[in-house]
């Protein structure tokens, strides 16, 4: 299983979604699993540029990891986003018979992140959610890249500018790295 950590309007998914259409994978889109749920209270959550709790989350995701357990390669965008999820995700990965082979950080100046999400046009990028979405993201983060070394999960930090297929050939090539011809 791959991690894609970012902040809002890094690039993530589309990214995600290139290397699964790519290499036949499955993205597993943590946003996208809650903007599904069609649930009125984690819409209000989420359009407020809140977290849901790690309890529900936590549901949420390991529900569509069974799903997907037919499936040898996973992208995992969005999630953990906070520390205890990503205790959970650890000791939860031998019942969901995976293991993390690689966490990708896209790194996007803040400046970028606003132009972007002036565009993008969701619900929940207005600004003031923005705001707090990315101070949420850089408070939590880096206790999470912290134990995820710990736990010696790979972490590789790809700067997110330039076009999207440069930004594509830059995490090609750390995949290739580390999990070979997959």
């Amino acid at each position: 299983m791959i991690l894609f950590f970012g902040p809002a309007g890094s690039g993530k998914s589309v990214q995600g979604q290139m290397l699964a259409a790519r290499h036949e994978w499955r993205w597993v889109s943590a946003g996208q699993l809650l903007r599904d749920t069609h649930d009125i209270e984690i819409l209000k959550v989420i359009n407020n540029g809140d977290l849901v709790d790690s309890a529900r989350m936590n549901t949420i995701v390991g529900e569509a990891l069974s799903r997907a357990q037919d499936v040898n390669h996973l992208i995992l965008d969005g999630y953990p986003r906070q520390f205890d999820q990503a205790r959970w995700l650890i000791d939860s990965m031998p019942n969901h018979q995976r293991a993390i082979s690689l966490a990708i950080v896209l790194e996007v100046p803040r400046e970028e992140l606003e132009k972007r999400l002036a565009v993008r046009g969701r619900p929940d990028d207005v600004p003031e959610s923005i705001e707090k979405r990315l101070q949420l993201y850089r408070k939590e983060i880096y206790p999470i890249l912290t134990y995820l070394t710990d736990e010696n999960v790979p972490i590789a930090h790809i700067d997110g500018m330039g076009t999207i297929g440069q930004v594509h050939d830059r995490i090609e090539a750390e995949i290739g790295a580390v999990l070979g011809d997959s």
